[in-house]
């Protein structure tokens, strides 16, 4: 009889099916990381000696509009250089997180170490005019943002990493 043989066959056929369709792996999930950089918001220029000045009203204000910018945002850090005018610009983001602020030193980040070490995550950075420009173009590999004017207090820049692929916008907040 023929039967045997076909069993074989519907056999080898059903084992090619699962083997070509069973056995796919699912596609891997993209690994996302995004990093926004604001510079601290209006600082109190009222005494011309101090280097450490606090923000102003206007830089008070736009500490809580960056706080309501960041509301949708799913934050995993946020890092600020160790100045009044930078730990009060991320204060209300940080209140309203729940997420404790951590200091960085502009000068001494090893860039490569700090996109790995927030792989996947979105992190929030305060610095200032001449160090957050620096930073976005540490991030991308390539020099493409000047050093900010003095009373540029409302960009934000955002750096988005997609597996390999690098994209990079500049918005401004006023």
């Amino acid at each position: 009889m023929t039967i045997q043989p076909i069993k074989k066959y519907l056999f080898l056929v059903f084992a090619l099916l699962f083997i070509t369709t069973g056995c796919k792996e699912e596609p891997e999930e993209p690994i996302i990381s995004t990093f926004y950089l604001i510079r601290h918001a209006e600082k109190d220029r009222s005494n011309s000696e101090n280097t450490d000045p606090e923000l102003n009203q206007d830089g008070l204000n736009r500490a809580l509009r960056w706080a309501e910018v960041f509301d949708p945002v799913e934050l995993d850090a946020i890092y600020s250089t160790n100045y009044e005018r930078t730990t009060m610009t991320a204060a209300p983001v940080s209140i309203k997180k729940e997420i404790e602020v951590e200091f960085y030193d502009p000068g001494a980040v090893d860039i490569e170490s700090f996109k790995e070490t927030h792989k996947g995550h979105n992190v929030l950075i305060v610095g200032h005019s001449n160090t957050t420009p620096v930073f976005v173009n540490q991030l991308l590999g390539e020099e493409k943002y000047l050093q900010m004017e003095d009373d540029d207090n409302g960009s934000l820049f955002v750096v988005r990493f997609i597996n390999d692929k690098t994209t990079d916008f500049r918005l401004k907040m006023d």
